[in-house]
């Protein structure tokens, strides 16, 4: 009886930008869907067995991320793996797999922490897309330098951000939870031109 009185009582976890977003004729700002998330850190003999094992290769050249073969990531679902260093990763998952779990199988050495619930995504497209996000990252973002499937670590306004490329006019900005309103309030501001 107690048991059915405490499932009763259990909230519904709410996601921290549910319900906002923005579409104007050149720019879309909206919160991506949920996504598991791991911070990977590997030495380099360990690749190997790290991406057979996540099912995405771990790319090694600065700047860039890879994506699932089969998967549609930022669309209906996939996986992709963000260079952060030149020995770590962030391994997104938002067709609903785990890959701390699939991690678990890899037989290289390595560190990787679920970070799920620390970040927040939102979704900036549009044809100002770039202009939008640029008002406040001092990276160069043209498709020459930041081309699709680019990735970085950077700054946005005052806070830290990862920022991958998804499409010619299309970025996924990853920031952390406590920093999600100001980075939504920013990228709102900053569209208010367009």
């Amino acid at each position: 009886m107690a048991d059915a009185a405490v499932k009763a009582v259990a909230a519904a976890r709410t996601l921290k930008l549910e319900g906002r977003g923005q579409k104007k004729r050149s720019v879309s700002i909206q919160p991506a869907k949920p996504a598991k998330r791991i911070s990977l850190r590997a030495p380099e003999e360990s690749v190997g067995s790290l991406s057979r094992a996540l099912k995405v290769p771990l790319p090694m050249t600065p700047k860039s991320a890879s994506f699932a073969k089969g998967g549609d990531f930022g669309g209906k679902g996939g996986r992709a793996a963000l260079w952060l260093g030149p020995d770590e990763w962030l391994v997104i998952d938002d067709a609903g797999g785990d890959p701390l779990a699939d991690c678990a199988k890899a037989k290289g050495l390595h560190s990787a922490v679920d970070v799920s619930h620390r970040n927040v995504a939102i979704l900036v497209s549009g044809s100002a897309a770039e202009d939008v996000i640029s008002a406040g990252c001092p990276q160069d973002l043209s498709l020459e330098t930041f081309p699709v499937g680019a990735a970085s670590r950077t700054v946005l306004g005052k806070i830290e951000i990862v920022l991958l490329r998804t499409g010619e006019s299309a970025f996924r900005v990853e920031c952390w939870r406590s920093f999600s309103d100001y980075c939504f309030a920013f990228l709102l501001e900053a569209a208010r031109g367009f």
